[in-house]
């Protein structure tokens, strides 16, 4: 008989995330581990369960079967976990740490739903995303929210939505930017611990633009400093005054048409949003309503 729960979840993130490699990340534990698992169900159940294919994983008949019976199990517990926290009453303030654009951008617009979502008080402390990680593995904050994949022990990461840097000023500047543009702006840029910094020298480097050939006016430590600065800045059709920034930062004062954005002719500037915990937690009712409600949103 089975005596606990954890391999038929490992069963379940397998068929949901439809590999092996990506439960494993899911999870937190190696892939031989979840190959173990899901070989002790078959084992017990003396059946095969799962196939693997190039495209992908199959299951068998009494693999579809098994995975009925254990979605019907996890919404059980997971209705139970939910009624125990209501009767424990947990008097307790939930933690978000979040790197700067997220944590006074995206986030705020959604906190009152995320305080609904899991009936506590929730506190938002933003930082740089390696701050963050390090708040999260000394147990100062439950979750955090980052823009740099800064990867350590003990932390699971999942991925969570996909930004675009962007060029802006507080004037008009070409939607397609060529190389020869960039270096007719007066920049503001990031200080040089900032993900977004190295990011975009990275990309610069990439397509040969020299970044030490630009007219740097000002460096500065935040996003918000940033974007007041752009704004704050005198126009001059000349030398338009210029920076770099999360789309989701500016999203309202360029619908509003008080800032104006571009992108490099024939390029992007993507990165990731992560959801990062630790491992000690991959099963805690919160974090899995938390998560859960992150990954529901539309940003």
């Amino acid at each position: 008989m089975l005596k606990d729960f954890a391999k038929l979840l490992t069963f379940l993130t397998v068929i949901k995330e439809k590999s092996f490699s990506k439960a494993s990340a899911k999870l937190g534990i190696s892939q031989p581990a979840v190959t173990q698992q899901i070989k002790f169900l078959e084992e017990y159940l003396d059946t095969r369960i799962v196939e693997r294919k190039k495209n992908g994983i199959k299951l068998t008949k009494e693999g579809e079967d098994l995975y009925r019976i254990a979605v019907k199990l996890e919404k059980a517990i997971l209705a139970s976990e939910k009624d125990l926290l209501k009767i424990i009453n947990k008097e307790f303030t939930f933690v978000v740490g979040a790197s700067y654009a997220i944590g006074n951008y995206v986030l705020p617009k959604y906190l009152a739903q995320l305080k609904d979502k899991i009936n506590n008080e929730v506190h938002v402390r933003v930082a740089l995303s390696e701050e963050i990680i390090d708040q999260l593995i000394d147990k100062k904050i439950d979750i955090a929210l980052i823009e740099s994949p800064v990867f350590k022990d003990g932390i699971i990461y999942r991925e969570w939505e996909e930004d675009e840097l962007v060029i802006f000023s507080n004037q008009p500047i070409p939607k397609q930017l060529r190389k020869e543009d960039l270096y007719k702006f007066d920049w503001i840029c990031r200080d040089e611990a900032s993900h977004t910094r190295k990011l975009t020298s990275e990309v610069f480097e990439e397509i040969g633009v020299e970044c030490s050939s630009f007219s740097v006016i000002g460096v500065v430590a935040s996003t918000t400093t940033i974007k007041e600065t752009i704004m704050h800045s005198p126009k001059n059709a000349e030398r338009p005054v210029v920076s770099v920034i999360s789309q989701h930062v500016i999203s309202e004062e360029v619908e509003e048409g008080r800032l104006f954005e571009g992108r490099i002719k024939n390029y992007k500037i993507k990165r990731k949003f992560y959801i990062a915990y630790s491992k000690e937690r991959k099963h805690d009712a919160f974090i899995d309503n938390v998560v859960t409600f992150l990954h529901g949103l539309k940003l």
